[in-house]
């Protein structure tokens, strides 16, 4: 995929995304996510946020969680999340076209966050959506490579990846095998796939 494909991806995924928030009850927005301590709320106001925080604003951030990115997207998402949800669904509407990167973002990151946080909502509430697979493949690779923050070669060490309906592998050893995108959910760390990859169980 090329930059501009990726963009396209990323603000069709945008658009779904908050058409699902928009429809969802005031009781479904405190739903429990597939992104750990994070209800539909705190995934929907860090979709919403990506686009918008600065360099300065991040910065800021940072000092603020004593130099933790993981509690520096942990905090800011629980900031944004008192909004009215209203208002999380326009900010995520608005963000479809506006190709920006939150400081220190790849593109790929940004579609890998707009494809596996889409997941985290969709799945616990039993709606079905699917990657598109070319997209997948992308964020499946970007997941693969990457240490921080899933560390995926290091827990699936000893393991083969093989999707069945993409032409990817990675790894070696036992093989896990099922859909791309089932893949890229174990890769992200989530463990709700799994009943639809062979190889692997809870």
């Amino acid at each position: 995929m090329d930059d501009t494909q990726v963009w396209q991806t990323i603000d069709s995924e945008r658009a779904a995304t908050a058409d699902l928030l928009a429809g969802l009850t005031e009781v479904e927005w405190t739903y429990p996510s597939l992104c750990e301590g994070w209800t539909m709320r705190e995934v929907a106001a860090h979709l919403s946020l990506a686009h918008r925080i600065s360099l300065g604003g991040a910065f800021k951030a940072f000092v603020r969680a004593r130099g933790s990115f993981n509690r520096l997207v942990d905090q800011t998402a629980r900031d944004e999340a008192r909004r009215p949800t209203a208002e999380l669904v326009s900010e995520l509407r608005g963000a479809v076209g506006l190709h920006r990167l939150a400081p220190g973002q790849t593109l790929k990151n940004a579609l890998l966050d707009t494809l596996v946080h889409a997941q985290d909502i969709a799945l616990p509430l039993g709606v079905e959506r699917h990657m598109p697979t070319d997209a997948a493949v992308v964020v499946a690779d970007d997941l693969w490579r990457m240490g921080f923050p899933f560390h995926a070669r290091r827990r699936l060490a000893g393991h083969r990846l093989t999707a069945t309906d993409a032409d990817w592998s990675v790894g070696e050893g036992a093989e896990i095998s099922g859909p791309i995108e089932a893949l890229v959910m174990l890769l992200a760390g989530r463990t709700a796939t799994i009943p639809r990859l062979t190889g692997i169980t809870v």
